[in-house]
């Protein structure tokens, strides 16, 4: 290591290099350039001393050097991290529970008061109180409260709100979850607790509801009430808080392969069969137009009684899609007693006017109904070729079709799936998506009134039995087609 002069006392300290490089900088001088010498005379030179150099001790400055392979050298300061300060306790469930069950529930009924309150006030049947409990009366059928009238009991329950109850249900459990500090836990336990809680203030409110709409009019069964609260509010607010705690993820490592798969598979193809329903279906009223069109016109309500009309069919656009679902599948549904329809046969009496029913078919269907009978089995395929393409890639990677390696290349997977897994994950998909189109069907039916219309909906037995069979076989053949026929 070299030293100079500048260096105070040879020290190797950084700052004290920095001070020495500042006083040269301070005592440099900008100096005039001399113009080159003319070129010397041819006449002898002779050697002068090294101490007669011209040129004073003064005019000589010694050279600073820095070293970097010291400055590299020296030891490292470190400095503490910021300390996180520690995590205070969470929100006490009760209040929390509370809080975000009564938002939810608000948040779900206002929007079914306004509709309903609108209506009424500007159609004169009504001040704010009755609009009030009319769309009471309403948010109850939401939760499939049937709902006694003079003419029979209304249990027809609008499916678009029940989807918004159990999504805002859901976010409760994930605002609960996270206000008590349980999130990413990974605790079954204490999703389990939540939703608990949440499911509790939720039927001491439907039994509130219950109590403020029964007797005006209108008959509610307080049982009832708090039965179907209690369900909605245990499941919905189940999945926000499975979500919020992770516990699904530990859930699905503990079950044996092929039935995670195949309950994934499952729900995956009983949705692809509702959606092809969703969509024959929003076709066909659309077809139907200048029928709907009619239908609305013809009660003579004014413009807020026919923009009421118009957002109840939207309020049962999910009943009908779940019927068009049955309708493919082949069991069919039913409007009224002694009512079918099918694709091989349609028997009808004087239906409700509503606008939904623009898209009823007017009889059975010759080889357009073969193509429709091909979509539930197309949904099932889709679904078996998603299954092999996760074994494949994993879940994340299914859809771009690459696995991304621990040193972060990007490569086509080498091992195929086993037959066994594939198979039995075809298989129990089958069943999965029988029972949740089961329970769609049964949640999508009902009465209206204790006549004719006492049976609308399709049979969820038959619906549930031959869906189990078409996906099952059908989620079976693309996932095994998928496994042979890979493209290299």
């Amino acid at each position: 290591m070299s030293s100079t002069t500048d260096r105070p006392g040879g020290s190797e300290d950084p700052f004290a290099v920095a001070e020495a490089l500042q006083s040269v900088v301070r005592d440099t001088a900008a100096l005039d350039r001399e113009r080159p010498a003319p070129p010397p005379e041819d006449r002898p030179t002779e050697a002068i001393p090294a101490g007669e150099r011209p040129g004073s001790e003064d005019d000589r400055r010694d050279t600073v050097i820095v070293d970097d392979a010291m400055l590299g050298r020296r030891e490292t300061v470190r400095v503490p991290a910021q300390r996180r300060p520690a995590p205070g306790r969470g929100a006490p469930l009760p209040v929390a529970a509370l809080f975000a069950t009564v938002w939810a529930a608000l948040l779900t009924y206002l929007p079914v008061a306004a509709v309903i309150g609108l209506a009424r006030t500007l159609e004169g049947a009504g001040g704010l109180v009755a609009a009030a409990h009319a769309g009471l009366a309403g948010w109850l059928l939401g939760h499939g409260v049937p709902i006694g009238t003079s003419i029979g009991p209304l249990a027809l329950a609008p499916l678009l709100l029940t989807v918004l109850v159990v999504w805002r249900l859901n976010r409760a459990g994930l605002h609960v979850t996270r206000a008590i500090g349980a999130r990413r836990s990974g605790s079954f336990a204490k999703a389990l607790l939540v939703a608990v809680a949440v499911g509790t203030a939720y039927t001491l409110i439907g039994v509130l509801a219950a109590q403020l709409t029964d007797g005006r009019g209108t008959e509610i069964s307080t049982a009832r009430a708090a039965s179907h609260f209690l369900a909605l509010g245990l499941a919905g607010a189940l999945l926000g808080a499975l979500r919020g705690t992770g516990a699904v993820s530990t859930l699905a490592r503990r079950l044996p392969p092929a039935l995670r798969h195949g309950f994934r598979t499952g729900l995956v193809a009983a949705f692809l069969v509702v959606g092809a329903g969703a969509v024959v279906g929003g076709l066909a009223v659309a077809l139907g137009g200048a029928q709907a069109a009619e239908i609305i016109a013809n009660y003579r309500t004014g413009v807020a009684g026919q923009a009421g009309i118009t957002l109840i069919s939207v309020g049962y656009a999910v009943n009908a899609t779940i019927w068009v679902a049955a309708y493919l599948l082949g069991p069919g549904f039913a409007i009224g007693t002694d009512s079918a329809v099918r694709l091989t046969e349609v028997t009808l009496g004087p239906p409700p006017m509503v606008p939904l029913i623009a898209g009823l078919p007017e009889g059975p269907l010759g080889a357009a109904g073969t193509v429709l009978l091909a979509l539930p089995v197309i949904a099932g395929a889709v679904a078996g070729w998603t299954l092999t393409q996760r074994l494949r890639f994993g879940r994340d990677n299914a859809w771009r079709a690459t696995r991304h390696t621990s040193t972060g290349k990007v490569t086509v997977a080498d091992a195929e799936p086993p037959w066994p897994l594939v198979i039995m994950s075809g298989l129990l998909a089958g069943p999965v998506a029988g029972l949740v189109l089961a329970g769609l069907a049964w949640a999508s039916g009902g009465a209206l009134g204790s006549g004719r219309l006492s049976r609308i909906g399709p049979d969820p037995i038959q619906t549930g039995i031959v869906a189990a069979i078409v996906v099952a076989v059908a989620v079976t053949l693309g996932a095994a087609a998928t496994r042979a026929f890979r493209r290299r």
